[in-house]
């Protein structure tokens, strides 16, 4: 028997948006519910169990970010926002309870489908004992080993923590107060420029070229993302 297509719960007030996506996503391989409205959203989510959740944040009857902090009471299901609202605060306050990624409006299939494609690994979390690969770097996460090209790199217990907790979000942008309170301590909040210091470190220990990083990317005013091949 072959699998069964993932499924894609799509939560948007815009039928045009909807038809849309519903196009885009059954064209590369998924099966697609939609929802107008929050509260109807709530109810597909908790009936129909999707793979992943496209989640739009302007919706006639509950505020977007209401709907997602409901489903995190409950479900881990990936979520991706989708919205015209480009301002960092509504991008931070999404990651912070706990979407997985922020798409904006208008946006490209071939992004959004790559989005999607990540999200949805990361709900399968990697095991304590393996090992992370993108590009030259290669993270092992039981010896704590990190090489570069197959080199191997010393770092510091601050660098290697800040590396794995990129790592264990692999392909999701992280907000710096989620950084900081899993590095530093949730009295650290503040602290944002030990943040920038071993982000720069950690940039010169691993990227091969540190002054236009393709490993450890800066999402501006939000946070940090660890690209996944």
């Amino acid at each position: 028997m072959s699998n069964p297509l993932p499924t894609v719960l799509v939560i948007d007030d815009e039928v045009q948006i909807r038809r849309l996506l519903r196009v885009t996503l059954e064209a590369n391989g998924y099966k697609v519910i939609e929802a107008a409205t929050g509260k109807d959203g709530l109810a597909e989510a908790a009936q129909r169990h999707p793979d992943v959740i496209l989640l739009d944040l302007g919706l006639p009857d509950l505020d977007g970010l209401s709907v997602l902090k409901r489903l995190r009471e409950w479900s881990q299901t990936p979520v991706v926002i989708l919205s015209v609202r480009e301002g960092e605060d509504d991008k931070v306050a999404a990651l912070d309870n706990g979407a997985d990624d922020f798409v904006t409006k208008p946006f490209s299939s071939v992004e959004l489908l790559a989005r999607l494609r990540v999200a949805q690994r990361h709900s399968k979390p990697m095991e304590e004992n393996s090992v992370f690969q993108s590009g030259p770097l290669q993270v092992d996460l039981a010896d704590r080993i990190v090489k570069v090209n197959g080199k191997e790199i010393k770092l510091t217990p601050t660098e290697y923590s800040l590396l794995r907790l990129l790592v264990r979000n692999a392909g999701k942008v992280v907000t710096q107060r989620q950084i900081l309170k899993e590095v530093w301590g949730p009295n650290s909040l503040e602290q944002t420029h030990y943040l920038r210091v071993y982000m720069a470190h950690l940039r010169e220990k691993i990227e091969i070229n540190p002054a236009q990083p393709k490993l450890l990317i800066t999402e501006s005013g939000v946070g940090y993302r660890l690209m996944a091949s």
